[in-house]
C-alpha cells in the first residue's frame, strides 16, 4: 500500500488514485488545478480515471457494483435504482423525490437494504437526495455483501463510550450516523420549531452543505455570513425575539476558520428558546469544547477524529443540560437508526482509528502554526485564514486547556491567476476532505461552489483560496515544499 506522507498524491500521473490506499478512501487525488476543473464539468478523460471519490458525491466502486446488481434483478428498462441503508430512509427519500420531481416512484426491497427505482430523468434528484441526506449504503456493506454476507449487530454503542470521554458527555446523550452529514440532517429534522413553519439561521460562511440541507429540507434559511456589525446586532436581536427554529454555526468555519463570539450567540439563543447547533469537525473536540454554549454538537467523525480518511461516520452530542434535551433524545436515537445507521463494519474501523486521536493531534497544530506564519509573512501572499490569526480572541474562549488551533488553514495568493501554477507545483497529496494523516491540499471555492463561485466571492471566500488539511509529515518538510511552490509562480 502506498504511503501517503512519504509519497504524496500529485502530479497529474497520480489522478484518480484512491487516498488513502483503500477500497474505502473518502478522498481522491486531484493534482492539478485543471484537474480539479474537468472533474467539476463532468470531462471523460478525467471522470474515467477516478477509482474513489468523497462518497457523497462520487459512489464508491463497490457500492456501483452492488447497484448494478440491484439494478439487474429490479430495474426495469429506463429506470435507476438507488440503494439505503435502512427501510426509513428510502421510504423518505421517495417522499422527497416525488415532491420534488412531481411524478411517482418505487420503494423496493433488495435484502438487506431498500431501493427507490426512479425513472432514469429523475436520477438527479435522487442523487442530490444523497448528497444532502447523506444517508448511503456503507462501501463496506457492499463488500460484505459480495464476501459472503452483511455483518449483523451494531457497535454503536462502543463508539458512543469512546466519544463519551472526549466530549466530556454521558454516553446517552450521544448519537451515531452513517455519514456527518445525515447526523446534520438528523438534527434538521428533530427541531420542533421547523415543524411549525419557523426558519433556521446559518452564522458564518458554512460547508457547503450545512446551508443546502437548511435550504432544501427546512422551511428556509437566513445566511448571515459574518457575526458583526448591525447585522448581527439584528440577527441577535432575532434569535431574542424566538424567530427561528434553530441557530446553526460551526467553531470554527470551514473554509475561513472564523468563529461567532459563542456566548453572546447563546445567550441571546438561551432568551429566545432557539436550539443552538454547532459543528466542530474543522478542528475537533481535542481543540476546542463548545458543548457549554451549544445545546448540540455535530460532528464529521469522517474528518480528524477518525484520521485515516477510510470510514465515513457522524455524531451529535446534546447537552445534558439543554432545555432541549428531552425533546432531542428520543428524535435523534429514532434518526440514528431509521435514516443511516452506523454500519458495524465501520464502527470497528472507526474504534482503531480512534484509539491514537489525541496523540495525533499534536503535529498538525503545530505545523499548521508554522506555515501560517511563514504564509503570513511571504510577499506573495496576500491573506492567510486560521484561529491563531482570524477571530483568535473567540477561538481562545473554546480552546481546551491542551488544544490548540487545529490543522486547517486557508490562503490566498496577491496574483490570484498565478493559484494555479502554484497549486500544480504543491508536492502534497491534494484532493477533497481533510483531517488525514497525510496533508490534502484543494481550491476549495472550485470543488464545492464551483457553479456558484460568484456567490462565493460576494461571500469573501474567493476562487483562488486553497485550503490546507496539515498532516504528520515533518514540519521542515512541509515548510520546504511551501517555499518551492512558492518560488515556481
Amino acid at each position: 500500500m502506498r504511503d501517503f506522507i512519504q509519497q504524496p498524491a500529485w502530479t497529474e500521473a497520480d489522478l484518480g488514485l484512491p487516498l488513502p490506499d483503500s477500497a474505502h478512501a473518502c478522498s481522491v487525488a486531484l493534482p492539478t488545478w485543471s484537474a480539479v476543473i474537468g472533474y467539476e464539468e463532468g470531462r471523460d478523460k478525467v471522470i474515467r480515471r477516478m477509482r474513489a471519490g468523497y462518497p457523497r458525491f462520487f459512489t464508491n466502486p463497490l457500492v456501483s457494483r452492488l447497484t448494478a446488481q440491484a439494478s439487474h434483478e429490479i430495474g426495469g428498462v429506463g429506470e435507476a435504482v438507488f440503494l439505503f441503508p435502512s427501510k426509513g430512509s428510502a421510504q423518505r427519500a421517495q417522499r422527497w423525490i416525488e415532491r420534488q420531481s412531481g411524478g411517482a416512484v418505487r420503494a423496493a426491497g433488495f435484502d438487506p437494504f431498500h431501493a427507490v427505482v426512479v425513472p432514469e430523468g429523475v436520477a438527479g434528484v435522487a442523487r442530490d437526495y444523497q448528497r444532502f441526506s447523506g444517508e448511503l449504503v456503507s462501501s463496506r456493506a457492499a463488500e460484505d455483501f459480495f464476501e459472503g454476507g452483511v455483518q449483523m449487530g451494531d457497535k454503536s454503542h462502543l463508539v458512543k463510550r469512546r466519544l463519551a470521554g472526549l466530549y466530556g458527555a454521558s454516553a446517552d446523550h450521544i448519537s451515531v450516523y452513517g455519514s456527518g452529514m445525515s447526523a446534520v440532517m438528523a438534527v434538521m429534522r428533530s427541531l420542533p420549531g421547523v415543524a411549525e413553519g419557523k426558519k433556521t439561521l446559518q452564522l458564518e460562511f458554512p460547508y457547503v452543505d450545512s446551508l443546502k440541507v437548511q435550504e432544501l429540507f427546512g422551511t428556509g434559511v437566513v445566511f448571515l455570513g459574518q457575526t458583526e456589525g448591525e447585522s448581527f446586532d439584528e440577527a441577535l436581536q432575532r434569535i431574542r425575539q424566538g424567530e427561528f427554529a434553530g441557530v446553526f454555526t460551526e467553531v470554527p468555519s470551514n473554509p475561513l476558520l472564523r468563529c461567532p463570539d459563542l456566548q453572546q450567540v447563546s445567550e441571546a439563543c438561551r432568551e429566545g428558546g432557539i436550539p443552538l447547533i454547532v459543528d466542530d469537525s474543522a478542528v475537533g473536540p481535542y481543540n476546542v469544547q463548545v458543548l457549554p454554549w451549544a445545546d448540540v454538537v455535530t460532528a464529521s467523525l469522517t474528518k480528524w477524529i477518525s484520521g485515516a480518511g477510510d470510514v465515513m461516520a457522524g455524531a451529535v452530542v446534546v447537552r445534558e443540560d439543554s432545555p432541549f434535551a428531552t425533546d432531542f433524545l428520543p428524535a435523534l436515537e429514532r434518526e440514528s437508526q431509521e435514516g443511516a445507521p452506523l454500519y458495524v463494519g465501520d464502527a470497528q474501523v472507526l474504534l482503531a482509528n480512534m484509539k491514537d486521536f489525541k496523540e495525533r493531534m499534536t503535529r498538525p497544530n503545530q505545523t499548521a502554526l508554522r506555515l501560517v506564519g511563514m504564509l503570513g509573512a511571504h510577499p506573495a501572499v496576500e491573506s492567510v485564514w486560521h484561529p491563531s490569526v482570524v477571530h483568535r480572541d473567540r477561538y481562545e474562549r473554546v480552546k481546551t486547556p491542551h488544544g490548540g488551533f487545529g490543522g486547517l488553514f486557508s490562503f490566498k495568493l496577491k496574483a490570484p491567476k498565478k493559484s494555479p501554477k502554484f497549486f500544480d507545483a504543491l508536492a502534497v497529496s491534494k484532493g477533497p476532505s481533510f483531517g488525514t494523516s497525510f496533508t490534502l491540499a484543494s481550491p476549495y471555492v472550485m470543488l464545492a461552489h464551483y457553479h456558484e463561485r460568484d456567490w462565493a466571492a460576494g461571500c469573501g471566500v474567493p476562487e483562488s483560496l486553497i485550503r490546507v488539511s496539515v498532516g504528520q509529515e515533518d514540519p521542515q518538510h512541509l515548510e520546504e515544499v511551501f517555499l518551492t511552490a512558492l518560488e515556481a509562480i
